[in-house]
C-alpha cells in the first residue's frame, strides 16, 4: 500500500494511537501501569514490527509533550511551599548529583568508556525523569506532600543543572567560565522577562481573553510555545520555556480554567513521548552490551536510591520521606536522553554509548511506574534493614518541657492539624504532637509543646506516645494502613481512648470505623458539611455572618504567612 507524503504523518499517528490505545485497554484490565503500555506500543512499532520506520515526526511531537507537561507543572507549582525544603533540595540535590558524577565516572573508566565518553555516562545518571515522575506525583496527588515537595525541589535543581550543561556542552572547545557566566545572564534576563509580564501583562491580556473561552485556550498555548522558543533560540531547552510560561500564568485567576484545557493536550503529546522511548529502543544494541547495561542499571536503581536517601537523612528527614523521595527518583529521563543525544551530534560518543542511555532510560522509566504504584509496600517490605538510617536523623527525639504526661495525642501536623492544634493552645501542656518533618518540629520545639519527631507507623515512636493515658488520639495522616496500626495499638492498651482518624475515600473510612475509630475525618467531604452547618445557623439567627467572615480572614492570613495554601484540584 502507498501512502501519500501527505498522508504519511496522519498514518504515522493513526497507528501510534490505535495500538496505544488497544494497549492501555489491556493493561489497564489488568491493573497494571499505563505508561508501560505506551512503551510497549513504542516497541511493537519499530524493533520489532516495523510498521514506523521513520521516527522524527514522532519524536518531534514527544518534544511538544515534555513541553506541555512542564507548563502545567508550572502552573500547578506552589513556590513558597518549597521554602520548607530549599536547603535539602539545593545543597542536598547537588550534593547527590556530585556523588552519582563520580560514580558514573569511576563506572564507566571500568568499562572501558575514557575521555569525554566517561563524563558524559557521568552526566546522564545526574538527570532523573522530571515528565515521568511529575506526572506520577500529579496524579497520585502527592506533589504537596512532604517527600513531594523535596522531590520537586530536587527535579527543579537538576534541570537547572542540565541547562547549564546543555549549553557549555554545545561548544568543542570544553569548559569556559565566560560561557557558564553568559549562560546564567542569559537566564536571568528570561527569568525577569517571565517575572514582568505575569506581574504587569498576563493579568490584562487574560482578563480580556478568558471572555471567550476557545480564546482562552489559544492564548495559553501561544505562550506556552512563546517561552518555549525564547528559550530555545537563546540556547536552552524548550522544556525549560515552558515550565517558565506556567510559573508566569500561574498566579492567574483562570489557571484552573487554563490547566483544565490543556491537560488533554497534555496526556496526548506525552502518550507520543512514551511510544518514541520504545521506538528507540535496540535488539541488538541489548545483546551487544548487556554487562554494560547490567551496571548501569545497577548504579541507577541500588546505589542511587541509597545516595539520595543518606542525603535525605543527613538533612534531618527520618527515613519514611527520604525512602519515597529516593525511590521516585531511581531513574534517568528526558534530560538524559537530550545531553546524551548532544553529546552524540558533536562527536563527543559513540552510537553504542547513546544505545546505551536510551536503554537505561526506557527500562528505568518503566520500574518508576511500578515503584510508585507500589511505594508504600516497597516501604513497609524494607523498613527493618531501613533502621540504619536512623542513625543520621534525629528520630525518636522527644521533647517535654513539662512533667505533666500529655493525653492528647496529635498525629501529623498539617493543614487539618494546624486547625486542630489552634484549638487546645489552651490546654497545651496536655498535648503531645507527632510529626516526621523536621521544620515542623522546630516550630513546635520554639511553641514549647510536647514533640516526637518519627513516623506514626513506626513500633518505637507508637510505644513513647503514652497511649495508656490518653484521652483523645487525633491523626491527620492520610495513610490507611498508618491508622489501623494505630487504632490497633491503642485499642490493645486503652479502649477508652477516643480515636479520631483520617481517610483518603469512603472505603477506607468504613474500615475504620470497622476497626473501632470514634470518627473519621474524610477532607473533601467536611468543608461542605460544615458550610451546610453554618447555613442552618445564619437561617435560624445563630450566626453573624459578617463576624465568621471576619474570623474566617484572619485565620487564612495567619495560614498564608506561615506557607500554607489550599490544595490545587487536579
Amino acid at each position: 500500500m502507498v501512502i501519500e507524503a501527505s498522508s504519511e504523518i496522519f498514518f504515522q499517528l493513526g497507528i501510534v494511537v490505535i495500538i496505544a490505545a488497544v494497549a492501555a485497554l489491556l493493561l489497564r484490565f489488568f491493573r497494571q501501569p499505563q505508561i508501560l503500555a505506551y512503551v510497549i506500543t513504542g516497541v511493537l512499532l519499530t524493533p520489532v514490527l516495523h510498521l514506523v520506520t521513520d521516527l522524527s515526526i514522532i519524536e518531534s511531537m514527544s518534544t511538544i509533550g515534555i513541553a506541555f507537561l512542564l507548563f502545567l507543572v508550572g502552573m500547578e507549582m506552589d513556590l513558597k511551599a518549597l521554602r520548607n525544603v530549599a536547603l535539602v533540595s539545593t545543597v542536598g540535590g547537588l550534593l547527590q548529583m556530585l556523588i552519582l558524577f563520580f560514580l558514573g565516572y569511576g563506572a564507566a573508566l571500568l568499562l572501558g568508556y575514557l575521555g569525554k565518553e566517561a563524563a558524559y555516562f557521568g552526566l546522564f545518571l545526574i538527570f532523573s525523569s522530571t515528565m515521568v515522575v511529575m506526572k506520577i506525583l500529579s496524579d497520585k496527588r502527592e506533589l504537596q506532600t512532604l517527600h513531594g515537595r523535596i522531590i520537586v525541589g530536587i527535579l527543579l535543581i537538576e534541570d537547572i543543572v542540565a541547562i547549564l550543561a546543555l549549553s557549555l556542552l554545545s561548544t568543542s572547545n570544553g569548559f569556559a567560565v565566560i560561557l557558564l557566566l553568559t549562560a546564567l545572564l542569559k537566564f536571568a534576563s528570561l527569568f525577569a522577562i517571565a517575572f514582568l509580564t505575569s506581574k504587569y501583562l498576563f493579568p490584562s491580556l487574560f482578563r480580556f481573553a478568558a471572555m471567550h473561552q476557545e480564546l482562552l485556550l489559544i492564548t495559553s498555548v501561544s505562550i506556552c510555545f512563546l517561552f518555549a522558543l525564547a528559550f530555545s533560540y537563546w540556547g536552552f531547552s524548550l522544556a525549560i520555556g515552558a515550565f517558565l510560561a506556567g510559573i508566569a500564568l500561574g498566579n492567574l485567576e483562570y489557571r484552573l480554567e487554563i490547566i483544565g484545557k490543556v491537560k488533554s493536550l497534555r496526556d496526548f503529546f506525552a502518550l507520543l513521548f512514551f511510544v518514541s522511548l520504545g521506538m528507540r529502543l535496540s535488539l541488538e544494541a541489548i545483546q551487544q552490551q548487556w554487562i554494560a547495561l547490567l551496571v548501569v542499571l545497577g548504579i541507577i536503581i541500588i546505589l542511587k536510591p541509597i545516595v539520595t536517601m543518606t542525603i535525605c537523612s543527613l538533612f534531618k528527614y527520618t527515613k519514611k520521606p527520604s525512602f519515597l523521595t529516593a525511590n521516585a527518583l531511581s531513574q534517568v529521563g528526558e534530560f538524559s536522553l537530550i545531553v546524551a543525544a548532544q553529546g552524540l551530534a558533536l562527536g563527543h560518543i559513540s552510537q553504542n554509548l547513546f544505545s546505551l542511555v536510551v536503554m537505561a532510560v526506557l527500562v528505568t522509566i518503566t520500574t518508576t511506574s511500578y515503584q510508585l504504584k507500589y511505594e508504600y509496600l516497597l516501604y513497609k517490605f524494607f523498613k527493618t534493614p531501613l533502621h540504619i538510617f536512623d542513625k543520621f536523623t534525629t528520630e525518636g527525639l522527644e521533647y517535654l518541657p513539662s512533667e505533666i504526661k500529655p493525653k492528647i495525642i496529635l498525629c501529623g501536623y498539617n493543614r487539618i492539624g494546624f486547625s486542630i492544634l489552634n484549638n487546645l493552645r489552651k490546654v497545651k501542656k496536655e498535648v503531645l504532637v507527632v510529626d516526621y518533618n523536621p521544620e515542623v518540629i522546630d516550630q513546635l520545639v520554639g511553641e514549647k509543646y510536647h514533640c516526637l519527631y518519627g513516623d506514626v507507623a513506626d513500633d518505637e515512636i507508637i510505644e513513647r506516645m503514652n497511649l495508656k493515658q490518653a484521652t483523645l488520639l487525633i491523626s491527620t495522616v492520610p495513610g490507611l494502613q498508618e491508622n489501623l496500626l494505630l487504632i490497633k495499638h491503642v485499642r490493645k492498651v486503652n479502649r477508652r481512648t477516643t480515636v479520631i482518624v483520617t481517610g483518603s475515600d469512603i472505603e477506607g473510612a468504613l474500615k475504620l470505623y470497622e476497626h473501632g475509630a470514634n470518627y473519621v475525618i474524610l477532607p473533601h467531604f467536611l468543608g461542605g458539611e460544615h458550610v451546610a452547618k453554618m447555613i442552618s445557623k445564619f437561617r435560624g439567627k445563630q450566626l453573624d455572618l459578617q463576624r465568621e467572615k471576619d474570623h474566617h480572614l484572619q485565620h487564612i492570613k495567619e495560614r498564608k504567612l506561615i506557607g500554607h495554601d489550599h490544595p490545587k484540584r487536579e
